[in-house]
């Protein structure tokens, strides 16, 4: 979509023209079957009138469009906003003097604002948070204050009503970027031209001798035959415009008249040309020079040069520069002697878009640029070297640390003690302290403790002398047990089967 953007259309031409031209109406009722005499007209059936829908309001391209267009919308909704409008030229609307009239529109209209103002703000705070997760930032608080100082055309500090500060931040920021939108263009298109050149010089030195002489005679051939088109008439002359009215409109040349040519090419019927309105004014000019079925013509060079004649009407009929053609503006234009005789148009083949020392410039840029494309090619590759590197590292290691396991699975089974075959209800037989004291055998010359003895409390015994580990004799005894005489008979201790 082309966005050949008009800010005054926007800031001026809200609905100043719900006018009808009285000539164009003229002409259709000229044209239109009258009734016969013969014929009741109480019994003739009129056409029913329709209802046509307003004007839309021409995209800008800009990235807050929806927003300033629905801004605009509201305002001409209001009686007193849409007078002052009328009454206030380019000027007072660049200063600021406009918006001052908000406080006096009505309580509804404020309401509104206030809600779409809301709605931007959420607006932006969405794509803030789209970009943040985009760039991988979902473990940063985003400050949405501090982000949205980055959008002029709203005052984020007062995120929730609209006030005269912002439809005031909201006509300079679209005033400056459509002012731009025009010099970037012609600077975007001088880029386009240099590098097509630059790219044709660059395959010329990949060939021979003879196949640079062919390509050579090939471009001029081309350029011979572009050039080589009808009389291009000067964009906004009586012969330019008489052309229109004869080719397009298929009226007699000889019944031109300003005005009415105006009101047929007023689209919008809002009183005033707007850029594309003019631009299409140049289509039959432009299909002179440029074929998008030949080889030699470029489409993209008809843009730039339906641009510079809008560019240069404009320059030559907008008088108060707000860049709208009025009615008023146009038809002084045409008593000028520079619309009844015209100098000659220079298209863009008598008029390169760059000198040679820009296109200097231009290359050694590209060189620059193919230079650091290269350095960090190679930092790349050395990157990769070392990653590879790494990895074989790694791949080593781990195979060193598999064969290390494998190693110690093998050293574990060879240390495993041979498996025990058992047959029956057979037990095996314990060794040593691996077995129970109770299945340990007793030394010899000892006979084993009946089972009754082994439960008798070991303090209640009186178990002898010459053991570490047994009460003496002179120790005394619990109450209610008496002491054995000293001559009773001694019982070897290993009969009690002490542990």
């Amino acid at each position: 979509q082309r966005c050949n953007v008009n800010q005054s259309h926007l800031f001026m031409s809200f609905t100043k023209g719900l006018i009808t031209s009285c000539l164009v109406l003229a002409s259709v009722m000229f044209c239109a079957n009258a009734v016969p005499i013969s014929i009741d007209k109480t019994k003739v059936k009129l056409p029913e009138e329709t209802v046509k829908d307003p004007p839309q309001s021409v995209d800008t391209g800009l990235h807050y469009d929806r927003y300033l267009r629905e801004v605009i919308d509201f305002l001409e909704k209001d009686k007193h906003f849409r007078d002052k409008l009328h009454n206030t030229d380019m000027e007072d609307i660049k200063q600021g003097k406009l918006a001052k009239e908000l406080d006096f529109v009505s309580h509804h209209v404020r309401t509104k604002l206030d809600e779409l103002k809301r709605q931007e703000v959420s607006r932006l705070r969405t794509l803030i948070k789209a970009k943040q997760d985009i760039e991988g930032g979902n473990d940063f608080v985003v400050d949405h204050q501090a982000l949205l100082k980055q959008f002029e055309y709203l005052n984020h500090m007062n995120p929730h009503t609209f006030e005269v500060e912002d439809l005031d931040r909201l006509i300079k920021s679209a005033t400056n970027d459509l002012e731009n939108y025009d010099k970037e263009r012609h600077e975007e298109f001088k880029r386009y031209e240099m590098m097509k050149e630059h790219e044709r010089r660059e395959h010329l030195k990949t060939l021979d001798e003879e196949g640079r002489k062919k390509e050579e005679e090939h471009y001029e051939e081309m350029k011979k035959k572009h050039a080589d088109h009808p009389k291009v008439n000067h964009p906004g002359s009586k012969d330019q415009l008489k052309e229109v009215w004869e080719e397009a409109d298929g009226l007699d040349p000889e019944d031109f008249d300003p005005k009415t040519f105006f009101n047929l090419h007023d689209t919008n019927g809002d009183g005033f040309f707007d850029e594309q309105e003019l631009e299409a004014l140049f289509t039959k000019e432009l299909e002179k020079i440029y074929d998008p079925t030949n080889e030699e013509d470029d489409m993209l060079e008809m843009e730039e040069e339906r641009l510079r004649m809008r560019e240069h009407v404009m320059n030559e009929v907008d008088s108060n520069k707000d860049r709208l053609v009025s009615l008023d503006e146009f038809l002084v234009a045409t008593r000028k002697k520079e619309f009844l005789e015209p100098d000659s148009w220079e298209t863009l083949e008598q008029n390169q878009a760059y000198t040679e020392e820009e296109m200097r410039e231009f290359e050694e840029q590209l060189a620059r640029q193919e230079q650091d494309l290269n350095q960090k090619a190679a930092d790349l590759q050395k990157q990769k070297e070392e990653l590879e590197r790494q990895q074989d590292q790694l791949n080593a290691q781990k195979i060193e640390l598999q064969q290390a396991v494998e190693h110690m699975e093998r050293l574990k089974t060879q240390n495993e003690p041979p498996e025990m075959h058992i047959e029956g209800n057979a037990v095996p037989e314990m060794i040593g302290h691996n077995q129970p004291p109770e299945h340990q055998p007793l030394p010899p010359g000892h006979q084993d403790v009946p089972p009754e003895q082994n439960n008798i409390p070991l303090n209640q015994q009186d178990l002898g002398q010459g053991h570490p580990n047994i009460p003496q004799n002179n120790q005394p005894m619990p109450p209610g047990h008496n002491n054995l005489p000293q001559n009773s008979p001694q019982v070897p201790l290993d009969h009690y089967n002490v542990p």
